[in-house]
Formats: structure tokens, sequence, C-alpha cells
């Protein structure tokens, strides 16, 4: 069985709230009436919709989209459920370690229930993150991949312009951790491990780029 994970992409969805994070636009271009075949212009960002971060996101001279081993964005990977935390929780190590146990896979997607909040701006600005030492802990666990149903790993208050910008995405991307997020449907999935497939497009020098991910299940 497969499970979509993906957000659709459509014109009017509320994208990050900033000026470089374009929003939707779609444009019918090819009309049956006219030429005959239908096509259409698509005009997003990288970082619209379900995507992938590379740490071009953050990391000067860092590795891009179209450098990014795929075998980071596929693979084994399990859900861990926080969708029990209150609105802007931080997720300690104490609570990660609880909820991870000792022998995982290498691919970590994290479910706050949070797509049901997708046309939203709350989105954005009250979701649950993990602390500086969270992250921390899973590059020593050797993740190679996180997701989130969710806009980003960090505390939605460390944006730019804050003392302290985006700690996680630095130290996530900065040890070559792929950040998966905007998914949706995480709670479709069984609990068990199953197979992720996350493969961005191949972008050249790309920060970022949308991605179908797909939850592939076991059904033995």
């Amino acid at each position: 069985m497969i499970i979509d994970l993906t957000m659709e992409l459509r014109e009017g969805i509320i994208t990050f709230p900033v000026h470089w994070h374009p929003t939707v636009e779609i444009s019918q271009l090819g009309r049956f009436e006219v030429e005959g075949r239908e096509t259409r212009k698509v005009t997003l960002g990288t970082h619209t919709g379900t995507h992938v971060d590379a740490p071009r996101h953050f990391v000067p001279g860092g590795m891009t989209v179209e450098n990014v081993p795929l075998d980071s964005c596929y693979g084994p990977a399990r859900v861990l459920d926080f969708s029990d935390l209150a609105d802007f929780s931080e997720i300690s190590v104490e609570l990660l370690k609880e909820r991870l146990g000792d022998a995982h896979p290498p691919r970590l997607v994290f479910r706050y229930g949070w797509d049901n909040r997708l046309d939203s701006l709350e989105y954005y600005s009250h979701h649950p993150y993990l602390s500086e030492a969270a992250c921390h802990y899973l590059v020593e666990r050797g993740v190679v991949l996180v997701g989130f149903d969710a806009p980003m790993p960090d505390n939605p208050k460390n944006g730019r312009g804050c003392e302290l910008d985006s700690p996680n995405h630095n130290i996530l991307l900065g040890n070559g951790v792929i950040i998966l997020e905007y998914l949706i449907n995480l709670s479709q999935i069984p609990k068990q491990d199953f197979i992720l497939s996350a493969l961005p497009l191949k972008i050249k020098n790309g920060d970022g780029a949308p991605v179908r991910a797909v939850a592939i299940l076991n059904e033995d």
C-alpha cells in the first residue's frame, strides 16, 4: 500500500508569510480549443508545499539539492507521534528518547497533527518544535533525514531578525541531515516502520526542492 504524504499545490494555499517565499501561481497556456492540448505555467518557490531543505538553504557553500544523496530521501523510516502535545510545545531530549527507543531507522518523521491547520496562519506560528539539544541528539544517532507535518523544525519565534535565527535548521543542515517539511496524512501510517520516498526535483544549485512524498507499507 502507498500513502500520499504530499500536500496539493494550488493557487490560494497559504505559504510562509515572507517575501522570499512566493505564493503559488498556476496559469493555463495550452488550450484544447485553440492549441489542441493543455499546458500550464507554474510559479512556486523552492520551499513551497511538501519539500526538502538542502544544506545550502542555511549553510553558505553547503550541499545543493541536486547533490543530496538520494538514499537519504529513500528508505526505511518511522513516524514519531507527538500529536498529543499542546501548541508551541518543545520536544526535549528526554521526551525524544522516550518515544524513539534504542533502535530506529535513519529517517524519522515527526507527527504533530499539524496538517489540519494548513489553511491557517497558526500553521506557521503555533507548532511544536525540537529543542536544540534534541537536534544534536538526532545527529549523534546517525539520522539522515527528519520530516515534519509542520513548516519547520525550529521554534517559530526563532526566525530571521531574531537574536537566535533558526538554530535547528543550522544544526541539522550543518551536519548533512536533510529536512522534509509540509507533510500530510501521517495519521494514516500504521504503527510500523515503512519505506519513505521523498525524492526532490533536480534543481541546479538548489537550496531545496518540492517532492512527491509517499509512504510505502509492507502488506504482508
